[in-house]
């Protein structure tokens, strides 16, 4: 036992392991602070939230999440049949412009569509003037629970889509073919056949959605609905009440944890691929009406979750942009940017550490790669506590430090500085860049690098001389997905960020919340832009990559 140890030691043990167990440490931990709060002594305060608002959380929670669930299912998994099984005009634009509505973050959206849709917007404006048409302004108000749904489901959807038409596209064409000559119609082949066959695609998107929906803040609170993450930044910043907002995410968190174990367990044992061999989908080609339904189908959709609201952004940057822009969105963009490089740049150094210790060893390294990719399943408002909590509690190990070197009395040196933001990135979308790193990974395999190992180089001169020219094309797609990621998130940067550092999307928000709605255009195109142009040059290196 003792000889085995000291081997491990010797030979596996080395800095590759222990930065990746010390990250790992680094993102569990404000995890940890928030579910160990359930079991400190709950105050006052939170018996009367408890008493008198958390059932309307939960229940305005649950509404929003399942019925985003459902509609962005429905939608995505529609989208995706439609562009993967038939062929229609401007197909091939569709297959990668309804990836679009990602580039536009849900908050956004939110003030676009409200103020669209209002008494002074272009829609009842128009239809009063050109039209002599008075509309009951209820019908067309979005600031609801409807509203938010809405808004939701066609700026989330993608994540289903993505998903689902990759795996259609994937699939043996006998399913289907057969189905066709059982005489299916394309409906009865859609619900008998695509449904369940593309379960596992499904799943992992509406997953994904119901994550950014339990993170979301900026939709949630301009509507004024009460949720989890919502109650979260009230309790925190109005009564000033940090045990009881960790109480609140702590509860939040089991759910999210529960839904993540159910969700494996409904899966478990089961599987849904195929031969490799098997001849993929051909698509059908449509006439007639049936293809204009289809381009109509997918019309409504582009137009509605991009291009009519980039559009009005462009329109109202026009009417504001002499007296809103200034030097002061170079520092923005500055700062927006420089933030969400250096965050990125430490979570691909991670996520290649992580990754190359996974590959490489085989006891514990599961357990490894989930545990440093936890964060992405936890909403932003509740890692925000954790961090938090997290560096009050080091600056006040370090207090005595600061005393000695002349800093005053336990003061808060960690807690007011950018360091914080950037670790809640990094804890937050270390999924990212570490699932873009590990596929990199697995489409290279091992064989180059165990040759390396057996000519005697050890695992780091391994990685640059072998491994590192080799997934270049993955990392440069993990950097661009991680990087517009951090650029657009939004309740991080609110909770986390130092006194007078603004991001474009703390900017942008706070010009909404303040019904400067004109004014946020600027700002709110300036992060679609980053993300359309992220998006274009994703593209451009997955071509470069396939050729």
């Amino acid at each position: 036992m003792g000889t085995n140890l000291k081997r491990f030691i010797q030979k596996d043990f080395n800095s590759w392991w222990m930065i990746s167990i010390i990250g790992a440490a680094i993102i569990l931990l404000p995890i940890l602070f928030i579910f160990f709060s359930l079991f400190q002594e709950p105050n006052e305060n939170w018996f009367q939230i408890r008493e008198y608002l958390l059932k309307t959380y939960v229940a305005n929670t649950v509404i929003l999440v399942l019925s985003t669930g459902i509609f962005t299912a429905f939608l995505g998994v529609s989208l995706a049949w439609l562009i993967a099984a038939y062929d229609f005009p401007l197909k091939r634009f569709f297959r990668w412009g309804l990836l679009l509505p990602l580039a536009i973050p849900p908050y956004i959206a939110a003030y676009t569509y409200r103020t669209m849709f209002s008494y002074t917007g272009v829609i009842q404006t128009t239809l009063r003037n050109q039209f002599n048409y008075q509309i009951d302004p209820e019908i067309l108000s979005i600031s609801s629970l409807r509203g938010a749904i809405f808004i939701f489901t066609l700026f989330l959807f993608p994540y289903v889509y993505i998903m689902t038409k990759a795996f259609l596209e994937s699939q043996s064409s006998s399913f289907f073919e057969n189905a066709r000559l059982l005489g299916r119609k394309p409906l009865s082949i859609f619900v008998k056949v695509v449904l369940p066959l593309s379960r596992p695609a499904i799943a992992a998107g509406a997953v994904l959605v119901i994550y950014e929906v339990l993170s979301d803040y900026g939709v949630t609170s301009y509507f004024g609905i009460h949720t989890i993450s919502t109650a979260i930044f009230q309790t925190w910043f109005g009564m000033y009440d940090i045990d009881s907002a960790m109480r609140l995410a702590a509860w939040l968190m089991v759910i999210i944890l529960g839904m993540f174990f159910l969700e494996r367990m409904l899966r478990k044992r089961r599987r849904y691929h195929l031969n490799n061999k098997s001849r993929p989908l051909v698509p059908m080609q449509l006439k007639g009406w049936k293809a204009a339904v289809a381009f109509t189908y997918c019309s409504i959709v582009f137009l509605l979750g991009f291009l009519i609201p980039f559009i009005q952004l462009i329109a109202w940057a026009k009417l504001t942009f002499s007296k809103v822009w200034d030097e002061t969105f170079f520092t923005l963009f500055f700062q927006t940017v420089y933030v969400a490089v250096i965050a990125t740049v430490l979570i691909l150094i991670l996520s290649v550490v992580v990754a190359n210790v996974c590959r490489s060893h085989t006891t514990g390294s599961y357990i490894l790669a989930r545990l440093t990719t936890s964060g992405y399943s936890i909403p932003g408002a509740i890692i925000a506590i954790g961090v938090l909590a997290m560096f009050i509690t080091l600056d006040k190990w370090l207090a005595p430090l600061y005393s000695y070197i002349g800093l005053g009395n336990a003061p808060l040196i960690l807690s007011l500085s950018l360091v914080m933001l950037i670790v809640g990135y990094v804890i937050r979308f270390m999924a990212t860049g570490f699932n873009a790193v590990e596929v990199g990974y697995e489409k290279i395999g091992t064989k180059f690098s165990e040759a390396s190992r057996l000519l005697g180089h050890g695992m780091t001169k391994t990685f640059f001389k072998v491994d590192l020219p080799l997934i270049k094309g993955a990392l440069v797609s993990g950097f661009i997905l991680t990087f517009v990621e951090i650029c657009k998130e939004l309740p991080l940067a609110l909770l986390l960020r130092p006194f007078n550092f603004d991001t474009l999307a703390t900017k942008t928000y706070q010009y909404a919340k303040d019904e400067q709605i004109y004014e946020a255009s600027i700002s709110s195109l300036m992060i679609i832009g980053i993300s359309v142009l992220s998006v274009v040059v994703f593209q451009m290196i997955d071509k470069k990559v396939q050729r």
